[in-house]
């Protein structure tokens, strides 16, 4: 739980990052800790009830309801002051939620299989 959650972290740092190289997207080197805290917390809480939700509605919506859930953290972070902002209108805002989730999303099916292929090669070696 503690390695996926700094997983979860790390990703947000790095989406975060490229999100703020948008045109309108503003991420504040003084907020910036509090903004990844807050949009990591809040995906966390965000994400197991969306992917519960689509289940119910139907497989498709899945990859909809991590946009959604990458869109709805990245509100709660943007509330608390000095972190990240978003000006000029939607785009930004869409742009960021695009490029946060394909970082989290596609690190966070990548890393732990990288962080953990070791683990997997050891317990292959034990069983021979």
């Amino acid at each position: 739980m503690l390695i996926r959650g700094g997983i979860y972290f790390g990703l947000a740092v790095v989406g975060l990052l490229l999100a703020a190289l948008i045109p309108g997207v503003v991420l504040r080197p003084g907020g910036f800790l509090v903004a990844v805290l807050v949009f990591t917390l809040a995906q966390s809480l965000i994400t197991p009830l969306a992917m519960r939700l689509s289940r119910k509605a139907g497989q498709a919506l899945i990859g909809g309801m991590g946009l959604i859930s990458t869109g709805l953290a990245l509100l709660v972070a943007s509330l608390f002051e000095g972190g990240i902002t978003f000006d000029g209108g939607a785009l930004p805002w869409l742009g960021a939620t695009l490029v946060v989730w394909l970082v989290t999303a596609i690190g966070g099916w990548l890393l732990p299989l990288w962080l953990l292929k070791d683990k997997v090669a050891q317990a292959k070696a034990r069983r021979k």
